[in-house]
Order: structure tokens, then C-alpha cells, then sequence
């Protein structure tokens, strides 16, 4: 047999093994050909499919080389080429090899289409849509065109041209799940959450094993509160795809929603292993609520940043230095309604000085400045309703009011658009009370925060540099936070009128097992005692109730509390409780400073990070540090002590009532102008042509 007879013999046995998916002999055999036919085109391309098939991606990426370096007009190589560069997040690079198909072949739609998937992937969205129009208007029934060009509308925020392109992907292939999954996406932004869930629905109906779908399922029913509904459906994605960026530490947080602890410490700590291997297996507000360092939350933040918001390659902000009379200020929030920021940041907004700043807002959530109470639409002189806008189209409005210092309140929170701020639009970027922690980017120069939230020796777990309030980072609108004078009765709420109440109005997902069980003892010492919780959700309730009854006490001594009408008689009914009980790793935040404000004391255990930390930055900003523990059993002693000795938790409440007409935490005038202090030192260090450093108020 001649060398080409074996070559040719070889080469469709590999043809065979690739066809059954049995790469790795395809592979041995494309090499054997290669030995006696080394500069087979049909050999070299097929052997860079078996080894991208193996993720082998650099040795595939240079076969594909050697393909073109052979024949320069051997469109597969190419696209393979491409293929490699994007499987190594090389997505810049990714594209030449699409460019040089196209300077072959200018009517390559597939070329088009590849290069539009990869700018997308750059959050070029726009240029990615004009590449996307050149695929369609070769090939117009390119139903995954039609689709992907719908992720990139939606992501431009044009969310009724998004759902026309995945119709008009579907009404070409009605069997397209990505095309379904696609419309689900578009519907749960624009809050139409049932029928989101239809599309879902549809996807899954078409391919069960989309992860992804799956995902978006969850998503759509976390929206609807139906929470043990959307823990089974980030379950089945996670069994499907265990490396679905976020899917772990979504699955948890959804599960600690509904207080299911089966497992919780393994999960917990399968979490934090996937961190220490830089794997994005969960976002970062889901990692805070886990027994974690500051550390391991730096990390977990840099890999998500690093997945998900790289900074941009080009900034909207080049370095300009701008010379206003007035420092421009500019908040982002998604929460600038009936929110708890927006009641801790109202007052500030208010009582800013017009003299030395001028205030911005960009409303980025479900809410437009419409639903403003009034004062505070008054506080901005300007006002951009985002909600309809892209990031970039949001950076360039930032960047052409030429702001100094940009404000990120939401952090990693709900609704978050942490690409206005990868854009770079402002000089200075600062991350502040949105989210307990660091964002892990280098484009957020600082970071918000005082003394007992970040001391010293921990500077270095935080990517932004610390900026430190004198007394509590958190502040409170005294003016506006009422407390119904009305006198409200234990009976009105369930509460046995003569019983030590303890509170905790902590969300479910702070609920950890082993704070709970230290409440347990608590309530097995204090024969009187009752715990007053929130009435979250219908499954959380269950579980708690078989919490406690595991542990000996009986059910009937955990009472719900349901939501009331307003602001106002939900803290009035703080006043009906003997104690705050806090939680940890992720203490009560606006929670403690509302308990406070209504002259309830708040015990807590302080944590090793911000967000274990926060309660004790209140309690000492209203001067009770003896309500600050360090280890569970001091915990449980005091709590123990003061429901057993009247006289030392009715001192403690003097002490606190007197403190809420002088204590710095309800001084919003004060807090104001030492938040201003702090944003006058970066601004004059900027100014300077300094680089961010560590900032404190005199």
C-alpha cells in the first residue's frame, strides 16, 4: 500500500472515531495521517476539531495556524482559528481571524454572525447589531442570528426590538429553545414574570437539559417569591451544569431564603473552596451571607469582575482634568423609591451644600424618578431616568456632564449596572452602602466605610482604597423616619403580653443554623421568652418551626410578624420587644439602625467582616459598645442576663433614649458634612494628579 493509500486509510478512520465522538482516536489518527501526508488541509482542519473537542484549545488554535499557513484562503481554519481565541477568552483576538474570512469572503454570514457573537461578548452591542443586520441581510432565515442579535438589544435596554428579533427567530424555528430562553430574559426585565416563565417553559419543553433555561426559571419565580419553587429550579441547573457562572451561590441563597439548612456547612464550604480555586461559582452578594474572610471576599469579587464587568477598553473618562466651581456629584441607584437606601440617603440628599457641590442622580431600577417622594427629587439638580438606557449610553451622559466623583449606591445588590462604572465615565469612582463589601475592581478608586467596619490591618482585603467616616458609615434621615405615636398593643401582634421579646426583622437569608441554635438555648434559659421574627415566606416559616422544634422548644414560641401599611407603625411596634437579636455572618444593617431609632438595643456578635461588622459600627455610634460581643456564648450570657435582669436591660434602654437626641448615627447634618469632607479630599488629591489613598475625616 503507497503512503497516500495509508494516509487516506488513516484519515477516514478518523473521520469514523470524530463522527462517533470518540475524539481522543480521532486525534491518533489525524496525527498518523499527518505523518505521512503532513500537508493535508482536510487532515489539519479536522484534527483542530478533535483537539478543540478535548478543550486542547492552544494545540487546536496552533493546528489551525498551520492550516493557513498552507493554504491562506482555508476559510475553516480560520473560523476555527477564531473558535480557539474566544474558548481562551482571547475575544479581541478572537475576531482578526473572522476579519480575514470576510476580506475572502465579504458574504460569509456565519462570519458576520461570529464576529457579532464576540463583540457582544466586548459589550460592543452596538457594533455587534450592525454586524448582526450584515449576517441577516445575506442569510435573513438565520434564525440564531435573529435570536443572538435579541440578547444584544436587550442588553441596549431595547427591550421591544429584543422580543420582535426572538419572534422573528421563532417564527423560523419554533423549535429554537436559546430563541424562548431568550424572550424569558427580555420578560423578567421588564417585570412580566409570568410569562416569562411560560417562555421558560417552552425552552425546557424543547431541550430539559438547558441549564441556562433552568436558571432563568429561577430567576422569574425569585421575582414572584415563590422561592422553594426557585431553589428546585436552580437545583436542576446546577446538576446540569455545574460551572454555570453564579449557579452555586444562587442555589444556596435561595435555599437559605427559605431557611432549608440540610447540608448548609458543606455547602457552604464547597463554596468557598470553588473561591480559593478562582472559580466564579457565585456572585458576591450570595457569598457575603456565607462564613467567609475578607480575603476569600476580595477573591470572590475579583473573579466575578473579572467574568462578568472587565474594565473597558475604552474608557468614557481619558483623563481629562476638569475645572468646575462646584464639585459635580453623581449618584447611581436602582433604589431611589420606597427603599431602605433611599430612606437612610434621603437626608443627605437633602442636606447637601449647594455652595460647594452639585448633585446628580441616575435612577437605574424598576423605578423612574416619578416615584420619588418629592423631597427628594428636589435635593438633584440633575436627574436621569436610566431605566431604558444601556451602560454606555448611561457613561456617556455621565461623562458629558463632566461628574467628579460617581457614586455606585447599590454595589452588587439587586438591579446593579456595574458596566456604567467598567466604562470608566467619571474621574472618580466611589462604591458606598449599597453593598457590605469590595467590589474588586480597579476601576472603583474608594470604598466607604469607618473604623469598626475596616480596621487597619484589614486595608489590604479590599481593592478600593478605605475612605473613613469618623463614627458610623451609615446614615439616617431623622426628619423623615416617623414612628407612629399611636400606642400599640402586644395583643395586636400575637405577643404574649407578659414574655421577654426577642426580635430579630433580619430577611431569612441571614438565618444561619448556628445563630439559630444559640437562640434556641436562649429560649430554653428564659423560660418566658419569645422570638419575633419576620414572616418572610410560607416554606421559611415551616422550616423554623421544625427548627425549633428539633431542638426542643416549642413552635408556638416563634411569632411571625407580617408586613403593616406603613414605615412609620413598623417601628413603632420595635418598641413592643425587649431585645434585637442580630445574626451572623451578615448582621442586620438599615434592620439594626430602625431598631435602634425606635430605642430597641440591639445585641450583636461582632463578625470578621463589613458585613459582620455593621451592627457594632452602630452600637458604637450610639455609644453601647457593652452591646458588642466577640464570641457566641458572651452572646447568649448577655442575652440571658438582660431578659433575667430587668433592671440592667432597662438601663441599657435609658442609655439608648437619651443617645437618639445626641448620638453622631442620628446627627444627619453632621454625618453630611463629614461624607462631604471625605468626598472634598478625593476630589483635591484627583485635583493634584494624585492617585487614591487612604482618606480619613479630621
Amino acid at each position: 500500500m503507497s503512503d497516500l493509500d495509508a494516509a487516506k486509510e488513516l484519515f477516514f478512520k478518523g473521520l469514523a472515531c470524530l463522527e462517533q465522538r470518540d475524539v481522543a482516536a480521532a486525534e491518533r489518527f489525524f496525527r498518523d495521517t499527518l505523518k505521512l501526508a503532513p500537508r493535508s488541509i482536510p487532515t489539519l482542519n479536522n484534527l483542530a476539531i478533535a483537539l478543540h473537542a478535548q478543550n486542547k484549545f492552544a494545540d487546536a488554535a496552533l493546528t489551525a495556524q498551520q492550516a493557513i499557513d498552507i493554504d491562506p484562503a482555508n476559510l475553516t481554519a480560520y473560523a476555527m482559528l477564531s473558535t480557539c481565541r474566544k474558548a481562551q477568552d482571547r475575544y479581541d483576538d478572537a475576531l482578526a481571524p473572522l476579519d480575514k474570512i470576510l476580506e475572502i469572503d465579504a458574504a460569509n454570514a456565519e462570519a458576520h454572525y461570529g464576529r457579532a457573537v464576540i463583540l457582544s461578548r466586548l459589550n460592543r452591542d452596538r457594533e455587534a447589531l450592525a454586524s448582526f443586520d450584515r449576517a441577516l441581510a445575506i442569510q435573513p432565515g438565520f434564525a440564531e442570528a435573529w435570536s443572538d442579535r435579541g440578547r444584544s438589544l436587550r442588553r441596549l435596554k431595547r427591550h421591544d426590538e429584543a422580543l420582535s428579533a426572538y419572534d422573528k427567530a421563532l417564527a423560523i424555528k419554533p423549535g429554537l429553545a436559546e430563541g424562548w430562553l431568550g424572550r424569558g430574559n427580555v420578560l423578567t426585565e421588564l417585570r412580566r414574570f409570568d410569562e416569562a416563565l411560560a417562555a421558560c417553559d417552552k425552552a425546557l419543553a424543547l431541550k430539559p437539559d438547558l441549564a441556562e433555561a433552568w436558571r432563568s426559571r429561577a430567576n422569574a419565580l425569585t421575582e414572584l417569591k415563590r422561592f422553594d419553587e426557585a431553589f428546585a429550579a436552580f437545583d436542576k441547573a446546577l446538576a446540569l451544569k455545574p460551572d454555570l457562572v453564579g449557579i452555586e451561590g444562587t442555589r444556596l441563597h435561595a435555599k437559605m431564603l427559605i431557611c432549608d439548612w440540610r447540608d448548609f456547612d458543606a455547602e457552604c464550604e464547597r463554596l468557598v473552596v470553588g473561591i480559593r480555586t478562582r472559580k466564579a461559582n457565585t456572585d458576591p452578594f450570595s457569598f457575603v451571607g456565607v462564613v467567609s474572610s475578607a480575603a476569600q471576599q476580595l477573591e470572590c469579587a475579583r473573579t466575578w469582575i473579572a467574568t462578568n464587568y472587565r474594565p473597558s477598553a475604552r474608557p468614557a473618562w481619558t483623563g481629562e482634568v476638569y475645572r468646575h466651581e462646584r464639585i459635580r456629584l453623581g449618584y447611581v441607584s436602582a433604589n431611589l423609591h420606597q427603599h431602605a437606601i433611599s430612606y437612610l440617603m434621603e437626608g443627605v440628599f437633602a442636606n447637601h451644600d449647594r455652595t460647594r457641590f452639585e448633585v446628580a442622580a441616575i435612577s437605574i431600577g424598576d423605578y423612574g424618578p416619578r416615584d420619588m417622594r418629592p423631597r427628594m427629587r428636589d435635593a438633584f439638580e440633575h436627574l436621569l431616568d436610566g431605566r431604558s438606557l444601556s451602560d454606555a449610553a448611561i457613561a456617556q451622559w455621565i461623562r458629558e456632564k463632566e461628574i467628579d466623583i460617581l457614586v455606585d449606591l447599590n454595589g452588587f445588590t439587586g438591579h446593579a449596572r456595574t458596566g456604567i462604572f467598567a466604562s470608566r465615565p467619571a474621574p472618580i469612582q466611589v462604591n458606598y452602602l449599597g453593598f457590605p463589601g469590595t467590589m474588586g475592581a480597579s476601576y472603583m478608586d474608594y470604598l466607604i466605610a469607618d473604623p469598626t467596619l475596616i480596621p487597619d490591618a484589614q486595608q489590604a482585603d479590599y481593592a478600593e482604597k478605605i475612605a473613613y467616616l469618623p463614627h458610623s458609615y451609615m446614615p439616617h434621615d431623622g426628619e423623615q423616619r416617623f414612628i407612629a405615636e399611636r400606642p400599640l398593643q402586644r395583643s395586636e401582634f400575637g405577643l404574649p403580653q407578659d414574655a421577654i421579646v426577642f426580635c430579630c426583622f433580619n430577611n431569612t437569608y441571614k438565618l444561619h443554623p448556628h445563630s439559630f441554635a444559640v437562640w434556641m438555648r436562649i429560649l430554653r434559659r428564659v423560660g418566658n421568652g419569645v422570638l419575633w421574627l419576620s414572616a418572610a415566606n410560607a416554606p421559611a416559616t415551616a422550616n423554623l418551626k421544625k427548627a425549633a422544634a428539633a431542638a426542643g422548644i416549642d413552635p408556638a414560641r416563634l411569632i411571625f410578624a407580617e408586613r403593616v401599611a406603613t414605615s412609620a407603625d413598623h417601628l413603632a411596634r420595635h418598641r413592643l420587644a425587649d431585645l434585637f437579636l442580630d445574626t451572623l455572618p451578615y448582621n442586620a444593617h438599615t434592620t439594626a439602625s430602625d431598631a435602634l431609632w425606635a430605642g430597641l438595643p440591639v445585641l450583636t456578635q461582632i463578625g470578621a467582616t463589613f458585613a459582620g461588622r455593621v451592627a457594632a459600627s452602630l452600637s458604637n455610634s450610639v455609644g453601647l459598645p457593652e452591646m458588642i460581643v466577640t464570641t457566641a456564648e458572651a452572646y447568649e450570657e448577655l442575652a440571658v442576663e438582660l431578659a433575667t435582669r430587668p433592671d440592667k436591660l432597662a438601663a441599657v434602654k435609658r442609655k439608648l433614649a437619651d443617645a437618639r437626641l445626641a448620638a453622631p448615627l442620628f446627627d444627619t447634618g453632621l454625618f453630611t458634612r463629614h461624607i462631604e469632607s471625605l468626598f472634598r479630599a478625593m476630589y483635591e488629591r484627583c485635583q493634584a494628579g494624585l492617585p487614591a489613598d487612604h482618606i480619613r475625616v479630621a
